[in-house]
């Protein structure tokens, strides 16, 4: 903990090493150094249970990180909770059993509860001007929870899936609901795209049901000004589906092809492109843009070669694939996806694609996330996802081959997004292959440190794209 920060006694003493320990925690290798900004109660159940949101700026490593930490405060241990227990306090009416609250069905109960009755959860003592808003979509059902459960596998965030029935005891649409882990000042594009998509008709987001705003103190716990941004967001849950990950991969893994699929996410992904760049606003890419993003490129291409040394044979025909690109012609800016993959999207029986998380690239900046982009972003995400179906095959089938996959499903995809696409990939080839190579650099450098074994991947691909002298 931070020299000097006025942390509650009421937080367990190991909360910095737990913090440390959670897949969110973005500082790894460094102890969290905690001060608290803003912290508020939700409605306790009647067994007396305290339900307690704390924003945690941590300072440990450069940029401060501001974290929000759910916990539970329980006179009792929660049965079958063992894995979510943080740790245990003493106060003056005795001992206290601390949980991570996504855990705890109580605090689902309450959050959900705060979203549809749109209430407000205000600040603790010592958190003055914190406070937290729940905000209920127009066409959400009132409905209340009766089962909740944390969803398994994420790292960024921590999702809730919640069972609920309607006020006549039937079952009601069960929902997911997002706790964003790392949170920024202003608006999170997750909750602003899909939310503007939903309200245009779109069947290709999930229905939004609500979401958590908040503010608390800029700057660390002695900071006048109050920052303010999104905290939770909850969406229709899609029972029975299969992201498309998992649907390719069993494809390849079975001989079958891919392509009709693939065509179709082609042109679920333009159709969705072409909706928002009617819905939100667009803006020309100018000079200083395109030099932006040129920069950007060219200090991915240094890290990586400095990461992975091998590259370097490649760095003059990746740079001038850089020019081109800079010089090509752009289409308009607009709002994108940002973080486009095979994972971010699933199979609904019956009802064809649906797209999830466009909240952007966690680690980069929400200013940025939430900044007009080239589609053909997205589009390079998706082609460097094919790849990774196609590598991940061949790791796990040593001396087969997944290549004519792979193409097939690229091409496919790639005649679908241009046949619904004002943005026809075949005119601006020099640009999909600029950021599919940016994408490339930057597997290349994440492989180096934590897979080496995948390394070839992006390293083929980067080969395939440009053109040696």
């Amino acid at each position: 903990m931070s020299a000097g920060a006025a942390l509650p006694d009421r937080l367990p003493d190991n909360l910095s090493d737990w913090i440390a320990g959670q897949r969110w925690y973005q500082n790894s290798g460094h102890t969290p150094r905690l001060s608290l900004v803003g912290e508020w109660a939700l409605a306790s159940p009647p067994d007396g249970t305290a339900l307690l949101t704390h924003l945690l700026l941590d300072d440990s490593a450069g940029v401060p990180t501001l974290y929000q930490v759910p916990l539970s405060y329980r006179s009792e241990p929660l049965a079958g909770a063992e894995g979510s227990l943080v740790g245990t306090i003493d106060t003056t009416e005795g001992a206290r059993w601390v949980y991570d609250a996504p855990h705890d069905a109580a605090y689902c109960s309450a959050l959900v509860d705060l979203i549809m009755g749109e209430s407000t959860a205000l600040s603790t003592a010592s958190s003055a001007g914190a406070v937290a808003q729940g905000h209920r979509h127009p066409a959400a059902e009132d409905s209340r929870p009766v089962f909740s459960q944390v969803l398994r596998g994420e790292q960024s965030n921590t999702s809730i899936i919640v069972d609920t029935v309607l006020a006549d005891g039937t079952p009601g649409v069960p929902m997911i609901c997002k706790i964003f882990r790392t949170l920024h000042h202003g608006e999170n594009p997750d909750i602003i795209v899909q939310s503007a998509l939903a309200a245009a008709g779109s069947t290709l987001v999930p229905p939004p049901v609500g979401h958590v705003s908040g503010t608390w103190r800029a700057g660390g716990p002695d900071g006048g000004v109050l920052d303010h941004g999104h905290l939770a967001f909850a969406q229709q849950f899609l029972p029975g589906v299969r992201d498309a990950w998992r649907v390719a991969l069993d494809a390849v893994e079975n001989g079958e092809d891919f392509s009709e699929r693939a065509r179709s996410l082609g042109v679920a992904t333009a159709d969705v492109h072409a909706l928002l760049a009617e819905i939100m606003p667009t803006v020309p890419a100018t000079v200083d843009e395109r030099a932006g993003v040129a920069s950007l490129m060219r200090q991915r291409l240094a890290m990586a070669v400095a990461e992975v040394p091998s590259l370097a044979v490649y760095a003059d025909a990746v740079d001038a694939v850089i020019s081109d690109a800079q010089t090509a012609d752009w289409p308009a800016l607009q709002r994108i996806h940002g973080d486009y993959h095979l994972g971010q999207v699933v199979s609904v029986r019956g009802g064809g694609w649906v797209l999830l998380d466009f909240e952007g690239e966690p680690l980069r900046p929400l200013s940025e996330r939430s900044q007009p982009d080239l589609t053909l972003r997205d589009v390079a995400g998706m082609l460097r996802s094919f790849d990774y179906v196609g590598g991940s095959y061949e790791q796990s089938h040593p001396g087969e081959s997944a290549s004519e996959w792979v193409l097939s499903a690229r091409h496919a995809f790639l005649e679908g997004y241009s046949e619904r696409s004002s943005i026809d990939a075949d005119r601006y080839t020099v640009l999909l292959d600029a950021f599919e190579i940016d994408k490339a650099l930057y597997e290349a450098v994440y492989e180096s440190r934590n897979r080496p074994a995948w390394l070839p991947i992006p390293v083929t691909a980067i080969s395939r794209l440009v053109t040696l002298p």
